[in-house]
């Protein structure tokens, strides 16, 4: 019995730590002569995707998203950061406007708040980028 449930336990932990690190990166490209780039996709439970794409300090970003979830956000995060959002969906809304403070790679980190993400909720979503000089 002691050994089934040590095993129980290990499987626990593994699914836990995969849940929560099921993110996708995908780098956004920008056509020739374009300052804004699209993406439509869709989340599932504890998924989330991390679109990156580089830009210099001083620039505006605006980054808005539409969704047919409630409970699905996004960060943006500063380049050399992992954990610290600049900006928080969950608090803020899906909607950023703002001049950046650095050069170099962000990360605009879609995902599904944890209570929808527990139920295995799904969220189809559109996210448009926008960066001006």
């Amino acid at each position: 019995m002691r050994n089934l449930l040590m095993a129980l336990g290990v499987a626990l932990l593994v699914s836990a730590a995969a849940a929560a690190d099921d993110t996708r990166t995908e780098r956004v490209h920008f056509k020739k002569g374009a300052i804004s780039a699209t993406v439509e996709d869709s989340i599932k439970g504890y998924q989330s995707v991390d679109y990156v794409l580089g830009a210099r300090a001083g620039q505006s970003m605006n980054v808005s998203m539409a969704t047919d979830n409630s409970a699905n956000y996004f960060n943006i995060l500063a380049p050399g950061k992992n954990d610290e959002a600049m900006f928080i969906g969950s608090t803020s809304g899906n909607q950023f406007e703002g001049t950046l403070p650095a050069s170099g790679d962000y990360k605009i980190r879609v995902y599904l708040m944890r209570s929808a993400a527990r139920r295995g909720e799904v969220a189809n979503y559109r996210l448009e980028m926008i960066i001006n000089d």
